[in-house]
């Protein structure tokens, strides 16, 4: 519902990517043990795209890094090197969101799920494409 709706704001370490978007107080999030999430240490949720607005002049703070099949557009703040967000590659039309980037006082986490990115076809297939194709 969109009066559950809550304005959060977050970005980088160093402050220059800043962010806001719409969600509810409360998201359930996920810890992918693919490369880079687990060397990042990357909780995520996934927000709409069009629920997430980029603040400022932080679009010129940002670079992106690919890998495999580059759906998934890694970006982060080129000064202090923090993913504060990406495109992912499960949800290419989402923002994921790391949940330990958003300023503190606006958000909790209801759960935290795996995702076995290592095995990320099956993973997806078993806990998405159901979903996608109205079964779930």
């Amino acid at each position: 519902m969109e009066s559950d709706m809550v304005m959060h704001h977050g970005g980088c370490h160093c402050r220059r990517v800043r962010w806001r978007f719409q969600a509810p107080s409360s998201v359930v999030a996920w810890n992918c043990n693919c490369s880079v999430c687990s060397m990042r240490g990357i909780i995520q949720f996934v927000v709409p795209s069009e629920k997430f607005e980029l603040l400022g002049d932080s679009k010129e703070c940002l670079t992106t890094y690919t890998f495999g099949t580059h759906t998934a557009k890694h970006t982060f703040c080129k000064f202090c090197g923090i993913t504060s967000f990406y495109v992912s590659r499960a949800f290419p039309d989402g923002i994921s969101i790391s949940f330990r980037c958003v300023d503190p006082g606006t958000l909790t986490l209801d759960e935290i799920k795996d995702f076995d990115g290592r095995n990320w076809e099956s993973s997806y297939e078993q806990e998405f494409a159901p979903r996608s194709q109205g079964a779930g």
